[in-house]
């Protein structure tokens, strides 16, 4: 009995200092890079301020929830919400939009919890009198925070000798286990017509995302800040025929040892065979790519004014194995809304739009 207790408590000891290294592994990756979502044209704010008010409407209200790694750890949960609104055009087809974008990502067994609350202010000047041509600036900037659970907290040092004891305290001098800080954004983008209908479409862009350098140590160190973050963006648009368009997206996100690069293409076509801008029911069906890491079948239903997209994360990475090729859901609705008791973008023969 003695050889295989010792053997119990062999394994227990190996057992915790995999948890631990694990843990350790997670929270030193969550606090290494930015919150991303696989549908990144649904988070247009997010993406890059300047693609706010890029579309056809007054005002647009997205939601998105992403449920991620539940097959191999605690889930990693994101949830985002923003809005766009559309200032009247007085004089001219110059467009200002406010905005908001609101985030929060629940991550790990510690519950690391990431929140933004964020303003943003978009304009978009008009370059042609003749076609939708745009360019746009935009700024985004208000408070972030992030948290962490104490009591979820394991550590070595909670190591008896015999086995893990959480009477005994984590041994780390942590300064605070909340942060609050500013951050801020910016970004451009050019969007123009390049055919003869509404369908044909470009779109591209840049962003540099905290560009304040936020500190981001729970211990309070100076030299640990949340890095900038260039994200790089380029959109297709072209119509197949009156009730049918193809896009096809790319994302190039930057920030500092981390990358990611994303390409897909959507199909869309119209479900009660009339002309797409005016049928009330679209379809879409497509593929994102996230290099190295997963395949992402998304599908988009429109009901205007509503839209709902939904996307499953395909494991191809070196987690393949113990994800079981499983990464992540996510669900995206959107609403856009035109007022016809002024003067609008319902009434405005152009306007910035993708």
């Amino acid at each position: 009995m003695q050889p295989n207790l010792k053997k119990r408590k062999r394994l227990r000891v190996v057992l915790l200092i995999v948890t631990l290294a694990l843990q350790f592994c997670i929270f030193q990756n969550i606090t290494a890079q930015d919150i991303h979502f696989s549908q990144f044209t649904e988070t247009p704010l997010w993406r890059n301020p300047a693609f706010g008010g890029v579309f056809n409407g007054d005002m647009r209200i997205q939601v998105s929830h992403r449920n991620q790694w539940q097959s191999v750890t605690t889930p990693y949960v994101t949830s985002a919400a923003s809005m766009e609104f559309k200032l009247p055009n007085v004089n001219n087809d110059d467009v200002f939009t406010l905005g908001l974008q609101m985030v929060y990502d629940k991550a790990g067994s510690t519950n690391f919890r990431t929140s933004y609350l964020l303003p943003a202010l978009v304009y978009s000047k008009s370059l042609s009198q003749e076609r939708n041509t745009y360019l746009s600036l935009g700024v985004m900037g208000g408070l972030g925070q992030r948290n962490i659970d104490q009591d979820k907290i394991t550590t070595s040092s909670q190591w008896d000798g015999s086995g893990y004891n959480p009477m005994l305290g984590i041994n780390e001098n942590l300064a605070n286990y909340r942060l609050t800080y500013a951050d801020a954004s910016a970004g451009l983008s050019f969007n123009t017509s390049i055919g003869e209908t509404i369908y044909d479409n470009l779109l591209v862009g840049v962003a540099y995302h905290h560009f304040n350098r936020p500190k981001n140590s729970f211990y309070r160190n100076p030299d640990i800040e949340l890095k900038g973050k260039w994200v790089y963006s380029m959109g297709v648009m072209f119509g197949l025929s009156e009730r049918t368009y193809l896009t096809f997206q790319g994302n190039q996100t930057l920030q500092g040892k981390y990358s990611e690069t994303m390409l897909g293409a959507m199909i869309g076509f119209s479900v009660d065979q009339s002309d797409f801008e005016e049928s009330k029911y679209n379809l879409h069906i497509g593929s994102y790519l996230r290099l190295k890491d997963a395949i992402i079948p998304v599908v988009k239903l429109d009901m205007k004014p509503f839209s709902v997209s939904m996307s499953y994360d395909v494991n191809i990475s070196s987690l393949k194995s113990a994800s079981q090729m499983r990464g992540g859901f996510e669900l995206n609705l959107s609403y856009i809304l035109f007022f016809e008791n002024r003067n609008t973008q319902l009434k405005s023969t152009l306007c910035p739009r993708f």
